[in-house]
This record gives structure tokens, sequence and C-alpha cells, in this order.
């Protein structure tokens, strides 16, 4: 039986153009662009700023890692203008229930009301300073009616739920609505063309090159315009996209090497179910009242969320028989809006953030199908700019800064030649903010890719992993690295950014702070 489940990719599109009302024709008559903002806090215009990156933040455990990064957070908050999250802001499946503890209480004195935080509805937060999240595969996550109905009543099932219940929750994100609800401004509610329009002519007063748009204002009214979209800071172009919608793996050839891989896959996913009950025989014999089994309890828990997100990923390549269903409509607007940015002399850098890196070096996500997916489609879409702009880009990369999380890590990569419109990138994953970290894979920090056919192929190294923060060492050694990232935007037409990293690292039962070196990119 699975225990998660995860919309088609169509289902999330559409989903979440109905909760904006995309297109209605009250919006297409004010002329709003529904992927465009303006952060209203009298400083955007301003070239020297800071801001956060935090990512797959949204778990509350024994020891509490999210609020130690939250804390950490705290004397940077008057220095930086926003907080960028990189997607899963609740686990395990985005439920509606767990946002009050894993989002708004860690996150209290970023809330206006913070204080009662226990006041504060999920669908009804406004920040003091703006957190913009992207939505990560957990905040898409549902959970089958079958679990809800079933779970306790045979024993794989009461098994499971044992070390699940914590944080899965009995709805699910509901196809993403939960996210929608709590951070896109919910156009869905309103009954009456009446309350729209009286709705869109308060909130929708900014205006851009695209027309007009949502004006954010901190402490007042704090809503995105969509899953995707873009504003603009200090000279920055940012860009905030939905990796969740073109992540599908390619389907297997219809081949005989295509079958072999199958029957690999296949096998694969039988071994690792294997591996499941014997973690799981191994949870039963451990007391979680006993701190030495606690400890231990937590690893294997980390190693069965682990083992899902691999089943996960085999499942997805299992189920890929025709063409992928890929979310052409964002991927081209991205493209155009790079166009756009680089024909705009006011702009003078580029940010992108979602939550699948297309580059990385955690043990699980480098072999991930989805991440040579994301890799493939954002090439095919910097080709196209770098193909449109030509020399205009004057050897520079078609974006100053990547920024992901989904793998539980701090690192920083940087691309190599790859031949394609994805050269010489900076990018960094910071998925360590409260989720388990994980450790960097065997093969070690450089990265290569197979280019060509099966008859034609050859590999060659795509991308340097630069600093790798985390879990390290073994048993009493065992350290685990949590993090977040301060980056500070310098003037000039050449922007630089000062990367600053911060880690809450727990070692033998105790917590230590440290910041590690500033680099800039």
């Amino acid at each position: 039986m699975k225990f998660i489940s995860e919309p088609s990719i169509p289902t999330k599109i559409q989903k979440m153009k109905e909760r904006v009302r995309w297109l209605h024709p009250s919006i297409v008559s004010r002329r709003i662009d529904q992927t465009s903002m303006v952060i209203d806090d009298g400083n955007s215009d301003h070239p020297e700023f800071s801001f956060m990156v935090i990512g797959d933040s949204g778990s509350k455990t024994r020891h509490n890692p999210q609020r130690r990064v939250a804390e950490l957070m705290l004397p940077h908050q008057q220095e930086c203008s926003f907080v960028l999250h990189t997607g899963d802001v609740i686990y395990i499946v985005g439920s509606r229930e767990y946002y009050p503890q894993n989002f708004i209480e860690p996150y209290r004195e970023f809330i206006v009301g913070g204080e009662n935080p226990k006041r504060i509805p999920y669908d009804r937060m406004t920040f003091k300073t703006p957190i913009l999240p992207v939505l990560g595969n957990h905040d898409y996550y549902d959970v089958p009616l079958m679990y809800r109905l079933l779970a306790g009543s045979t024993l794989p099932l009461r098994r499971f739920f044992s070390y699940k219940n914590i944080e899965i929750g009995w709805h699910g994100s509901n196809q993403g609505d939960a996210y929608a609800r709590a951070f896109i401004d919910y156009l869905k509610v309103f009954n009456s063309k009446e309350q729209l329009e009286f709705h869109l002519d308060e909130h929708y007063t900014a205006k851009t090159d695209t027309g007009n748009c949502l004006r954010y204002e901190p402490g007042r009214f704090t809503r995105l315009p969509n899953r995707y979209y873009t504003f603009r800071y200090g000279g920055i172009d940012f860009f905030a996209l939905d990796s969740n919608t073109f992540n599908e793996p390619s389907p297997l050839p219809a081949t005989q090497e295509g079958e072999s891989s199958r029957r690999k896959l296949e096998k694969r996913r039988d071994e690792i179910e294997q591996e499941e009950m014997r973690i799981l025989d191994a949870c039963d014999r451990l007391d979680s009242n006993n701190p030495e089994d606690a400890e231990q309890l937590d690893a294997l828990k980390a190693k069965l969320y682990q083992i899902d997100e691999v089943k996960i990923d085999i499942e997805k390549q299992l189920a890929s028989h025709d063409e992928p269903a890929i979310d052409f409509e964002q991927l081209e607007w991205l493209k155009q809006r790079l166009i756009e940015s680089w024909h705009t002399q006011e702009v003078r850098g580029r940010v992108v953030y979602f939550h699948h890196p297309p580059f990385v070096t955690e043990a699980s996500k480098w072999e991930q199908a989805q991440t040579l997916a994301v890799r493939h489609r954002l090439r095919w879409v910097f080709d196209g700019v770098a193909q449109t702009l030509g020399s205009l880009t004057q050897g520079r990369p078609i974006v100053d800064l990547i920024l992901n999380g989904h793998a539980h890590c701090l690192e920083y990569l940087r691309t190599t030649d790859t031949g394609h419109g994805d050269s010489y990138l900076n990018c960094i994953v910071c998925g360590g903010s409260g989720r388990r970290p994980r450790r960097q894979r065997e093969e070690g920090s450089e990265l290569t890719e197979t280019f060509g056919d099966t008859a034609n192929s050859n590999n060659r190294k795509v991308a340097d992993s630069l600093l790798f923060v985390g879990r390290n060492g073994y048993d009493t050694q065992k350290r685990l690295p949590y993090s977040f990232v301060r980056i500070d935007v310098k003037d000039g037409y050449l922007p630089k950014f000062i990367v600053r990293p911060f880690v809450a690292e727990r070692y033998q039962g105790e917590w230590y702070n440290r910041e590690l070196e500033a680099f800039e990119i």
C-alpha cells in the first residue's frame, strides 16, 4: 500500500489556477499580472540590502532544530529585508494541522501577533519580515483515504503509523491547498464578483513593466500572487518557481536496454522495501522513553524517510510510459521574463529559487531521476535565453545565483562549461534548516554527466562542490549540522553577493552554534 500519494502535474497546475482565479475576467480587465508583486517596504530601491535563505525546515522533533536555526536568524532580522524559503514548509504531507507547531511557533518573531502564536490561524498569517516560500514536494503530498480509514487495523499499518504519526496528520496537503491558504492570495474564497473586484482594487495597486500587480506590504498584507512569481528588489530580479511541475522523469526507452533498466528499478524497489521492514523490526525493539534508544530511533526514522523518497523516485520512473507532463507554461514564462530582465536597464542581477536542485552532491539526491529532469528542463530555458540574448550577456552567466532545497544539507556549487546556457552558474542548496541532515555522496565533490546517446555517449564534469555542510561522523562522533545563510547584496552594476553561512550543530547531546567563513559570488 502507498502511504503517501502525490497529485499529478496537470492536477497541481489546475488546482492552483483555480485558487488564484487565474485569468478571471475581472483580473484581465484590470491588466493585472498574476505572476508579479512589489514588496512595498520603503527600501526596495536601495542597491545594498540583505536577505536570508532557509529550506526543508517544516519539522518538529524532540530537539526542535528548526527553532534553533530560527533563533540564530533573529539577530539578523532587522538588517534583512526578507527571507526566502526553498520549500518543504511542512512535513510529512503539508497537512494544515501542523502549521501551528511546524511553522508559526518556530518563526513567531517574524509574524504579526507572534507573541501569542497559538492564536494565529495558519491561513491568516501576516509577516513583519517577509517569508517568501516556494512549494516543496512535501507541501503537495497527501494521505490516501484508505490509510486514514485503516491505519492501526493491520500490523504493517500500525507499525508504519507508529513512526510517522508525529507529523503525518490526517488531512494531507489536499493537493497543495494548505500551502495555498497559508501563503498565496487565495482569491477562490470570494463568492461574488463584487467581493473579488473590491479585493483586487485594494491590494493589486502596484505597477510593473508587465502591468498592475499585487502589493506586498509587510505588517499589513503579505500574500503571494501565485505558485510561481517574480519581484524586483535593489535592482535584482528574483524568480520563484514551482519545480514540482517540471520534475517528472522522462520515460524509460521501449528497448531492451529500457527493459533492463525497468527490471533493475523493480529489483531495487523490492530490496529497499525489505530494508524498510528490517528497520521497522529494529524500531520495535527500542524504547522511545530511553534517551539512548530515542537517539537511535531518530536515526532510524530518518532512514525510513529517506527510503520513502527513493521509493517515490523509483515509482515516478516506472510510471513514465508516455512523454512526461511538463509545465511548459511556467518554463516559457521564466524564459521570457529572463529575456525581458536582461533588456531592462535598471536590472543589474538575477536570482532564481525553487525546490529541487539541478546540481547537488547530497548522497540521496544526485542519482534521483527528478534531479536530472529538473536540470534538463532548466537547461532548456537557459539555452533559449542564451540564444536570444547572444552577446548581450558579455560573458556573464544567465543568472547570478540559483537557490534550492530538497537536499538536507548546505552546499555551494559552481557549474563548469557544460556546453549549454547553464555554464558557470553559482548554486546554493539550503535545505538543512530543520529536517535531519544527510551525508555527502561517497563519490565526492566533482559532478559528471553523460552527454549524447548510448552509442556516442561521453562523461564530462559539469559542476564542483566548493562547500558541503551535512551529517558527518558516526556513533558518538556523529555531528548533525542545521543551517541557514545570510546573503548581503552590494552596490554596483555588477552586483556582489556575500554569502554568510550559519550553523547550529548537535554533537554528543549538546548544541553548538558557529558561523562559517563568508564567501563572495
